[in-house]
């Protein structure tokens, strides 16, 4: 029985869940809400403004598109210069989290987007090839950021894209052969060639990763030194911080302007592809949180753990589509609805993220509370 006069640990969930919330900006309180708007602003931009797809397209170098690279680097700086480099060797000293992780990514992912895209999309194999392209691209990027607004380890997040980055580069091209041409041919299958650069996939690492977490590193060792833990984390984070939310926003736009004639103009063909998607990255989602309390993770690990597993490096998809089978193609088009449907999918998942914490780690949190 608890002393009289104490909360119970629903009511110190409950006062702490109000308190944040209370802190949060306006732009963190009704992200949903931007997010719609910046989906359907970046449709009527596409169909609006003549040539503006060919335009944005244009600027780019090789398959690199440089309006998303720069929304994109916008929106990972802040995640990564919140990472204290110099203690994440508690992270990589967490084999539970890290053979998990690689279970989960390299295992568990690619193997349920080829058996959703088979069963679902039979009769259409350039799109279901395209799904197992984006099964393939394992998360590097907007992880980060789904990560940060779940409240989850913003250690342990940069150590897991950091891994899945250096598995991406050496096992890319493998896994492609594997489920496009050696796994359907023994299931007796269609089968599909995939020739993708070892170049094109390094390339994209560096850019949408490399960049970002060097600059985030940079940032927090010159800040530290000259002003100190206290006014870094204190001060400068919270300034920047708004900025990964911009950066996304700023993207969501492009893609759907961008791509905004072809949603508009085959939405049957859009549906199709949206259903073993919304599939996916629920299942994945769902199966990587339950993985993360079996084997006996705190609630920031565990969310780390889903987010990372769930989301996918639609920015490699889409470029080895693009490049393979061409910007027209259907496999490029169900490379582009990938981050149509992830973004309000794990938008909605950062919500369940935040309840289940509040459901099933209720103990951790009133220990933070008694310590804070």
């Amino acid at each position: 029985m608890e002393p009289t006069g104490s909360p119970s640990a629903t009511a110190v969930v409950a006062a702490r869940g109000a308190a944040v919330t209370g802190r949060l900006s306006r732009l963190d309180r009704f992200l949903p809400v931007w997010i719609g708007l910046a989906m359907l602003g970046g449709l009527m931009l596409g169909r609006i403004v003549p040539g503006i797809a060919e335009a944005l397209d244009a600027l780019k170098i090789g398959t690199v598109s440089l309006p998303i690279a720069a929304g994109l680097l916008v929106m990972m700086y802040p995640p990564l210069a919140k990472v204290r480099y110099g203690e994440l060797n508690r992270v990589t000293s967490d084999r539970r989290l890290l053979v998990s992780s690689l279970t989960l990514n390299w295992v568990v992912g690619p193997a349920l987007m080829f058996a959703l895209a088979w069963l679902l999309l039979p009769d259409l194999p350039a799109y279901r090839t395209g799904l197992i392209i984006v099964g393939l691209a394992r998360c590097i990027a907007m992880v980060l950021i789904w990560n940060d607004l779940a409240c989850g380890d913003t250690d342990a997040a940069a150590v897991l894209v950091a891994l899945n980055s250096v598995f991406q580069v050496a096992a890319y091209s493998l896994l492609g052969w594997f489920y496009l041409v050696a796994l359907p041919g023994w299931l007796g299958l269609e089968q599909q060639a995939l020739d993708v650069g070892l170049w094109e996939i390094t390339k994209a690492v560096l850019v949408f990763l490399g960049i970002p977490l060097l600059a985030g590193s940079l940032t927090r060792t010159i800040g530290e030194k000259r002003k100190g833990r206290d006014w870094y984390e204190g001060t400068f984070l919270p300034r920047i911080s708004p900025w990964a939310l911009y950066g996304l926003l700023f993207t969501v736009v492009l893609l759907f302007a961008l791509q905004g004639e072809a949603i508009t103009s085959r939405p049957l063909d859009v549906g199709r592809i949206a259903a073993p998607l919304i599939a996916y990255f629920a299942i994945m989602w769902t199966v990587s949180f339950w993985l993360g309390r079996r084997v006996g993770l705190g609630y920031e690990r565990t969310a780390t753990l889903a987010f990372t597993a769930a989301g996918n490096n639609f920015e490699l998809a889409i470029a080895v589509a693009i490049g393979v089978f061409g910007a027209t193609s259907g496999q490029a088009l169900a490379g582009v609805v990938g981050p149509l449907i992830e973004v309000p999918a794990l938008v909605g998942l950062v919500y369940v993220s935040l309840w289940a914490r509040r459901g099933f780690y209720p103990s951790s949190v009133t220990a933070k509370e008694a310590t804070a």
